[in-house]
């Protein structure tokens, strides 16, 4: 693969676990050069999370290095300060008044380095709310998010953690944007993301919605659907979700169950009229589709060109045959030593797939090379070493 778009940039990425890595890794996987700066002596405490967090580090931090450095002592908050001096890009996504405790906010960073794009993630812009502590699940259910998933009176978070991975992608947004910015004025700047608007952009579509039409959004399970069929049925031998949402899509499923009468329907002839039929449609498709199993379903949709999906588990990509295809996926290395084929940035560029270039990095993995880079003699880094600012 030729040159990555973001070669030769250079991020030191103090951060922790989904929002701000998920930031640095976008950048990382198109090429730049992203430099974890983690506190010593035990490093980010997301490398140590378990259950549903355990796979954060390794999924979030590929394609990056490792320094580790006691920030409370002045040599250590020295090295930091020159890292800052020779990096083109600074992401932090600490709780309001950390960096600055450190005297690593922006005034302090752009007075290091004036060419810096400085890129904090919040939980929530400026405004009466920004001192609060903020989650990605708690910022869910603050905007409606949570409501909208979940049946009516049981609203419910949504499966991943889309808001953090959302505000991370969007600093990442907002970094490009600076740094477009800083080749036409040579200036750096400060840019900013956060989880609650993240999370209200993302609901911005029911707004728009109950705007148009004067009515408020009901929770998506119990929404008026758009389409005639567009729901779980179930097939043979598992569920299967089909969505019918053209009359070509309409022609295609009554060929496959070789039911011409369906299209002289009248109550069927345009997806209009099958949403205002809904409930005949619906037992007629219910009792078509339990007919046949689930393979018979996806060849036939398959080769008609239908909408369709098995229900399907996270676990069930590792051998997706459209996620391999080409060695697309990552094997990354996790926690424990094992290898798992992990998803890529989900961007192709014009001569392949971003790919794994470099493992999560271990605590400290970098810090000699760093260190060396920034010009520390050999038997200065061994002084640094004894005395605990690195590892």
């Amino acid at each position: 693969m030729s040159a990555l778009p973001l070669s030769g940039v250079v991020v030191v990425e103090m951060t922790h676990t989904v929002m701000g890595p998920s930031c640095g890794v976008v950048l990382a996987d198109l090429g730049a050069d992203v430099i974890r700066l983690e506190l010593a002596p035990d490093g980010d405490r997301t490398r140590r999370l378990s259950g549903f967090a355990s796979g954060f580090f390794a999924y979030f931090n590929r394609n990056k290095r490792c320094l580790c450095v006691d920030l409370k002592s002045a040599e250590g908050l020295e090295i930091a300060r020159n890292l800052i001096r020779r990096a083109d890009v600074l992401v932090e996504n600490f709780g309001p008044g950390t960096v600055e405790k450190l005297k690593l906010g922006y005034e302090d960073t752009k007075a290091l380095n004036p060419r810096l794009i400085y890129c904090a993630l919040k939980g929530f812009l400026p405004g009466p709310y920004e001192h609060r502590p903020a989650l990605d699940e708690i910022v869910q259910y603050m905007t409606g998010l949570a409501y909208m998933t979940g049946p009516p009176g049981q609203p419910l978070r949504a499966g991943s953690s889309v808001i953090d991975i959302m505000g991370g992608v969007m600093g990442a947004v907002a970094i490009l944007a600076a740094l477009r910015q800083r080749d036409a004025d040579g200036q750096g700047r400060k840019v900013t993301s956060s989880l609650y608007e993240s999370a209200a952009f993302l609901v911005g579509q029911h707004m728009a919605g109950e705007a148009a039409t004067g009515i408020p959004s009901p929770p998506m399970p119990a929404r008026v659907s758009a389409w005639g069929v567009y729901e779980t049925f179930a097939a043979a031998d598992a569920p299967i979700f089909i969505g019918v949402t053209s009359d070509a899509h309409w022609r295609g499923f009554c060929a496959v169950f070789e039911r011409p009468d369906l299209l002289e329907d009248a109550r069927f002839a345009s997806n209009n009229s099958r949403v205002t039929h809904r409930a005949a449609l619906r037992e007629i498709v219910a009792g078509l589709v339990a007919t046949r199993p689930i393979a018979a379903l996806t060849e036939a949709f398959d080769q008609a060109g239908i909408p369709f999906s098995p229900v399907r588990k996270p676990g069930d990509l590792f051998d997706d045959p459209q996620m391999n295809v080409a060695g697309r996926m990552l094997e990354v290395r996790m926690p424990k030593g094992n290898v798992a084929k992990l998803p890529p940035l989900p961007v192709g560029l014009e001569d392949g797939t971003p790919t794994l270039r470099r493992q999560p990095p271990g605590i400290g993995e970098h810090d000699d090379e760093i260190l060396a880079w920034l010009g520390y003699a050999p038997d200065a880094v061994a002084r640094l070493r004894e005395t605990g600012t690195v590892i």
